[in-house]
């Protein structure tokens, strides 16, 4: 007979990515890929002529979502890369933290703890607060998500 105790389900996730895979030069100008491990938004792509080997190659200048960083990279228009999947959803602001800390609700009521003010650019963590005032103000922020990152991008008072 079998021992109960010898098969442990250590994760219970449906194991869906976070990129997808993509031919090169499928990849459009303000659209995403994945550069060096970053989830980048491509700013300029520029195609090179087919060489003596057959490929055309495609140069990406691409921006980081996270942290702003250019990043550049080149791959052969008929190989594969990698594009992450990028979600952004509105939040109202709850709280703010003495540390950063950002207690979120969006529409549904579903409330979001595991968010900080964002480091990059170096005045959006001030904006918010200033914008917020204590709670005087009904302030949303747009919050992006790509691989197993989420970061506030953008905020509006309302």
């Amino acid at each position: 007979m079998a021992d109960d105790g010898d098969y442990v389900i250590e994760s219970v996730d449906a194991g869906a990515s976070d990129t997808i895979p993509c031919e090169a030069g499928q990849v459009k100008k303000g659209g995403y890929m994945m550069i060096k491990g970053k989830a980048c938004k491509v700013i300029s792509i520029s195609v090179s002529k087919t060489g003596k080997h057959g490929h055309a190659k495609c140069n990406f200048l691409a921006v980081d979502i996270f942290t702003g960083k250019k990043l550049e990279d080149m791959v052969p228009s008929t190989h594969g890369t990698t594009v992450p999947i990028v979600n952004k959803l509105e939040w109202e602001i709850i709280d703010i933290g003495d540390d950063g800390e950002l207690t979120l609700m969006d529409e549904n009521g579903e409330q979001k703890t595991d968010i900080n003010l964002p480091l990059v650019p170096d005045d959006m963590a001030k904006g918010i607060r200033d914008a917020w005032a204590e709670g005087e103000n009904q302030v949303m922020v747009t919050v992006q998500s790509a691989i197993g990152i989420e970061q506030v991008i953008s905020f509006k008072t309302i």
